[in-house]
């Protein structure tokens, strides 16, 4: 749903209208001719009440610019980065639960609506309708983490956090494809947010009835599953009916913290480089368009989604069989994807003009990088299982508002896009970061439980006493199965 936006506004937008001037939004009229020029948009004739409501074809095509299409492109973001901070929060005081099924909701409704705030409320309307999905949407990534505290034990921890983060890069691979089909479809550029809308309907349904903020919370769990759980991750009978409160000054203390940070934002920085830089870098120099072939742009994310499965189960391995700790597998998952990022990134610069040879190093970035999440990304979990969803939202904020300094950096440095020479100094830019931010994650990175993530010793009591009850109930369901 994030990324359906360029796709749509291919099929939304009248190509002949790159450099118009006049952008302002026009009522739908049926008054008009055939086809008519009005403002910001192509009207076609009005031929009843489901063509009113943008259900049948033909659809209209509007005459935004460029620079109109990349505002409403970057309103999502700013959505998204406005309300990063207070989801951590939403998620730890009302629940990962509640945060998860309203943003999924609330994406549901606007997306739905999205066609028409096109149509009759022009771009600007169409922008706020993309900030509210960025300020919801900014509400996934901490809700997920804050339900990972509570349900994740350390040895299930990254093949758990990895397939559901795994999500990300499949979803980009059947996404994009998806769009262009339904838009070329009798559906059009409409049924694309329909279609997305229904998505996140069904799963933002399926999030309620099936969803709970933690295993104390959920109605069909066994007691001994339960146990099971809660003593991995040292909340035994903790049924969250008070909230803790968050130690913010602990947290922005504390050194993992900040290595978790430093190496978020490399990432991210790298990450952007790869998704808007790399495209224009073969465009430009390659020339090749990559967008255009959905293949070329597909293969890479369908393998880092295959490979997301290979580390998860390989740092989970580590840990159980004790081959390496928590902190020095965190470590090596993380330096794993960040050198080879690097690496591939300097490869990339030095790179024959062979579409092989360049598609090659972006499928061995992908497949590589993808293991740091398994690394840095679930970090804040083994700091803080009880404040994983704060810290998370606290190092998206900083990564992705330094992450949109990257391809405000290569326009500065390329002052001609043809020039391979001032690629290569957009991609050492970002190899180095990555190799800086991984090495200050290595030096000062931790795993282990902070102080901070427990209760209040007035609390402790209570949970000591009600873990012993857990005990005596599973004893006495034991001996009740024996005697059947």
């Amino acid at each position: 749903m994030r990324s359906c936006m360029g796709v749509a506004l291919v099929a939304m937008v009248d190509n002949e209208s790159e450099y118009s001037v006049s952008n302002s939004a026009t009522p739908f009229s049926s008054n008009s001719s055939n086809v008519s020029t009005i403002m910001n948009r192509t009207i076609t004739e009005n031929k009843g009440f489901l063509h009113s409501l943008l259900f049948i074809p033909p659809y209209p095509a509007f005459k935004w610019t460029k620079k109109v299409q990349d505002s409403i492109i970057s309103s999502f973001f700013l959505g998204y980065m406005l309300l990063q901070i207070p989801a951590g929060q939403l998620a730890h005081f009302f629940g990962a639960r509640y945060l998860l099924t309203g943003a999924l909701l609330i994406n549901c409704v606007v997306s739905f609506c999205l066609p028409w705030a096109a149509l009759y409320g022009g771009w600007i309307v169409t922008s706020i309708c993309r900030i509210i999905q960025g300020l919801s949407q900014a509400c996934i990534v901490p809700g997920m983490h804050t339900m990972f505290g509570k349900w994740t034990t350390l040895e299930e921890r990254g093949r758990l956090a990895g397939l559901a983060y795994g999500g990300q890069a499949l979803g980009t691979v059947l996404g994009l494809p998806i769009a262009g089909f339904i838009a070329s479809s009798p559906l059009g550029w409409p049924g694309i947010f329909r279609f997305y809308a229904i998505l996140s309907g069904i799963f933002g349904a399926v999030m309620w009835t099936l969803g709970a903020d933690s295993p104390a919370q959920h109605p069909k769990i066994s007691a001994a599953e339960r146990y099971y759980i809660e003593d991995s991750i040292g909340h035994v009978g903790h049924h969250n009916k008070k909230k803790l409160k968050v130690p913010w000054g602990a947290i922005l203390r504390s050194r993992g913290m900040y290595a978790i940070i430093f190496a978020h934002i490399g990432s991210a920085w790298g990450q952007l480089t790869l998704y808007s830089e790399v495209p224009a870098f073969m465009d430009k120099v390659m020339g090749v368009n990559i967008k255009a072939n959905g293949l070329l742009s597909a293969l890479p994310f369908l393998v880092m989604w295959l490979t997301n499965f290979f580390f998860s189960w390989f740092t989970d391995m580590l840990i159980v069989k004790k081959y390496l700790t928590v902190r020095h597998t965190r470590k090596l998952a993380n330096s794993i994807g960040a050198i080879s990022a690097a690496a591939g990134l300097i490869a990339l610069a030095y790179a024959p003009k062979n579409i092989y040879v360049v598609e090659t190093i972006l499928i061995i970035i992908c497949a590589m990088k993808v293991s740091t999440q398994v690394g840095f990304q679930v970090n804040h979990i083994d700091i803080s299982s009880n404040f994983s969803g704060t810290m998370m939202s606290i190092s998206n904020f900083a990564s992705n508002l330094f992450g949109t300094l990257a391809p405000l950096v290569a326009g500065m440095i390329l002052t001609d896009v043809t020039d391979k020479y001032l690629w290569r100094k957009v991609f050492f830019v970002s190899a180095g970061l990555y190799l800086f931010t991984n090495t200050v994650y290595v030096i000062f990175g931790t795993a282990e439980t902070a102080e901070w993530d427990n209760p209040p010793e007035d609390e402790t009591d209570n949970l000591k006493e009600m873990e012993s009850m857990l005990k005596e109930k599973r004893d006495m369901e034991k001996i009740n199965g024996g005697t059947k």
